[in-house]
């Protein structure tokens, strides 16, 4: 820059006698005040520069050796000073505005005490309610798929099964410890969420709409509630996307930080043990990037590096899945078949209502169809246009696919973030505002937990509720006191050649973990993953078998006479409800082939 007079300068270290010879051409005031690095004439104090215009001040004391007024800055405003002209002096000072080791553009610090404070009373919330009513059909299948631990199963990975087995052991026959994993889990999942909306820009308030937006939503509470891959997935989900997006939002601001993408490699392996959605994630993410950027995550050496580790600890799990004819790919098949009704379209396109329930009947889907918008619209947001491409993009796959809604529920978080952030520097339309106000939250959370927690008594449970957590969580003692009934009017001689099998895995789950209660026999099931735990022993001549569907029984055994119904008025027909116990007696095939006739996914 072009600087001023000589004289001019304060603290630079220039004799009183070389200001007034040293002349500059016009003097000019550069602006505001800087930190020099050096004076003109060598190193000097570390003060401040002061720019003033040489006008003489009247009052000031007169210069020492001229004996004329000085300027503001102590300098001789002689009129030789003023107006002889002379080649200016110039220099170039570098002025360094950023502290060492400090990021550009950091982010607003995160609100801490109140995304902690909404963690926490999800939590509560949660502990509360998890000992109500009993287990959950899954749950049952988690604690029988325990004791049979192996690399993969039939319908799902590991990780859950294992989790299930330890929780049994550290707090046998309790639902809450049972259940304590999921509870910790989703109630940090706050913390990712205000994450979101920090990385979007979001100061305090919109780190708390984004935190409670996910703490009210009605996927959050229901899946919370159970010991469930969808718990895991969920949080697991939210965490990639975090790592993703602020790895984004540092490139933009010219900062390399890669081991984000590592980072997110390890949150993806530790994802594909407890479900295996998280690749189509992935896909349609690479796809968004390549279409709107920024394209440079995908050329990053160490995101490879996190997807290697991810297939390397998926590859026990694959083995075991083509030594096993991919059971999950017929997985989906049924999933498919079961929701959908006979491919009609109109049955895939309700999965897009069904979101925005799960998202929260007021707050939550409002935020989230804002959230989209503000990323596909807003100039700011621009450079992660890609995450709601991704959300769009994961969703239309689902659709096509005729996937269960909760599958994209892992993407609400960076809508309601982008939302958060947005609302949070300008206000929205008058004809919605009232979604972003603490009213509305509050309703919004009281729906959601009426509707997905046991907060009713039992007697009120609708078995008909399309969450089927409550109602899939009733009666299943009394499914099996009957199984035990039946059992005990066998004969003794007949009882040593005798099982238990439920037509379904989860019937097959709820006699296996009461069966050393009831004392019943050994507990045996051809459904899903259950078929592949093995049939029951060659010298079994009579089994107890739980269904709805006697008819099918025919087909394998000689004799098949009624023992016993069981009727729910609160649970599910077919599953726990509206059921039969059935003696099955003389099968018509030796057990090997028999069990492969009687396989069912």
């Amino acid at each position: 820059m072009v600087l001023g007079h000589p004289c001019l300068w304060t603290g630079v270290g220039v004799p009183e006698q070389a200001r007034c010879r040293r002349l500059p051409g016009p003097v000019r005031s550069p602006g505001p005040a800087r930190e020099p690095r050096d004076g003109p004439v060598g190193p000097g104090p570390r003060s401040p520069l002061v720019y003033a215009r040489h006008p003489v001040v009247a009052g000031r004391k007169p210069h020492p050796r001229t004996g004329r007024p000085t300027t503001p800055a102590g300098g001789c405003a002689c009129p030789r000073a003023l107006t002889r002209k002379r080649k200016p002096v110039t220099s170039t000072i570098s002025v360094t505005t950023q502290r060492p080791g400090r990021l550009p553009d950091a982010p607003p610090p995160l609100a801490r005490k109140p995304v902690l404070t909404i963690a926490a009373a999800l939590g509560v919330v949660l502990l509360l309610t998890s000992g109500r009513y009993g287990y959950f059909g899954d749950e049952l299948y988690f604690l029988g798929a325990g004791k049979h631990l192996d690399w993969s199963f039939a319908d799902q990975p590991p990780l859950l099964p294992a989790m299930a087995h330890l929780m049994d052991a550290l707090f046998p026959n309790q639902v809450m410890g049972l259940r304590l994993p999921a509870t910790v889990a989703v109630a940090l999942g706050t913390l990712p969420a205000a994450l979101l909306a920090r990385e979007f820009g979001g100061a305090r308030r919109a780190q708390v709409l984004s935190s409670a937006a996910y703490a009210v939503s009605l996927y959050t509470l229901w899946t919370g509630h159970l010991l469930a891959t969808s718990t895991f997935d969920l949080v697991l989900w939210m965490l990639v996307s975090w790592l993703v997006v602020r790895w984004v939002r540092l490139h933009h601001e010219g900062v390399r930080a890669d081991r984000l993408l590592f980072l997110a490699g390890l949150a993806t392996a530790v994802d594909l043990q407890v479900k295996y959605l998280i690749p189509v994630f992935w896909a349609v993410l690479a796809v968004s990037v390549l279409l709107t950027g920024p394209r440079a995550l995908l050329t990053r050496p160490l995101l490879w590096a996190g997807a290697a580790v991810a297939v390397a600890v998926s590859v026990p799990a694959l083995v075991w899945q083509a030594r096993h004819g991919w059971p999950q790919l017929a997985m989906g098949g049924v999933i498919s078949s079961a929701n959908q009704q006979s491919g009609a379209l109109l049955s895939r396109l309700a999965i897009v209502p069904y979101v925005l329930v799960l998202a929260g009947l007021l707050t939550g889907a409002v935020l989230l169809c804002y959230g989209l918008w503000c990323l596909l619209r807003v100039p700011r947001l621009r450079p992660y246009r890609f995450v709601a491409w991704t959300a769009l993009g994961v969703l239309l796959v689902f659709v096509v696919m005729a996937g269960r809604p909760y599958y994209v529920a892992g993407l609400f978080s960076p809508l309601w973030a982008a939302a958060a952030a947005e609302l949070e520097r300008r206000e929205p339309a008058k004809w919605w505002r009232w979604a972003a106000t603490a009213p509305a939250f509050v309703v919004t959370g009281l729906l959601s937990v009426a509707l997905a927690l046991p907060v009713l008594p039992v007697s009120a449970v609708d078995p008909t509720d399309g969450l089927m957590s409550n109602p899939g969580s009733v009666g299943w003692p009394n499914l099996v006191s009957k199984v035990a009934d039946a059992y005990r009017r066998l004969p003794a001689g007949q009882q040593r050649t005798t099982v238990a099998m439920g037509e379904a895995y989860w019937q097959g789950g709820a006699l296996d973990h009461y069966a050393r209660q009831y004392k019943l026999p050994p507990v045996y099931s051809a459904n899903r993953g259950y078929w592949y735990f093995g049939p029951p022993p060659a010298d079994t001549t009579t089994v107890l078998h739980v269904t709805a569907f006697p008819e099918r029984l025919r087909a394998f055994f000689d004799e098949v006479r009624p023992a016993a119904s069981v009727h729910n008025p609160h649970g599910i027909p077919v599953l726990n409800s509206e059921l039969g116990v059935y003696v099955c007696e003389r099968p018509k095939l030796p057990w090997p082939q028999l069990w492969d006739k009687m396989k069912s996914m």
